[in-house]
């Protein structure tokens, strides 16, 4: 049974970091596509950062820069180190694979993904 485990998320001031990690099990995510997702209460989800089969990360709009992903151990685990954090960034972080191919426009799309962890809880604020 694959599972997705988050980790590292926490309270943080404005302008502070965090870095999220996620662990797998059951299944080794070597080529496929991994990615970051963010939730606030009442609103959708979103992609927020990922890397597709090939190794080659994309980002949302909103990152401008602050966030990096990174993939490890052969795929056990996902990373992301997040810079620079502002309140808009208050939210629940999931990580989220997909064994399937993924076009580069629909590496941030949540529809695309099929295996999600059950989230870690970022909050920034001063």
């Amino acid at each position: 049974q694959v599972q997705l485990t988050e980790s590292g998320g926490g309270s943080v001031q404005p302008g502070g970091s965090l870095r999220l990690s996620c662990k797998s099990t059951g299944y080794k995510f070597g080529s496929a596509c991994m990615g970051w997702f963010r939730q606030v209460q009442g609103k959708d989800r979103e992609g927020v950062a990922s890397i597709d089969h090939n190794g080659k990360a994309d980002y949302a709009d909103f990152v401008q820069g602050r966030f990096t992903i990174s993939k490890g151990d052969e795929g056990h685990t996902l990373s992301l180190q997040m810079n620079s954090l502002n309140p808009e960034d208050t939210a629940m972080y999931y990580c989220a694979a997909e064994t399937g191919f993924l076009e580069e426009w629909e590496l941030l799309r949540v529809d695309m993904f099929r295996e999600w962890g059950q989230g870690t809880r970022v909050t920034v604020s001063s």
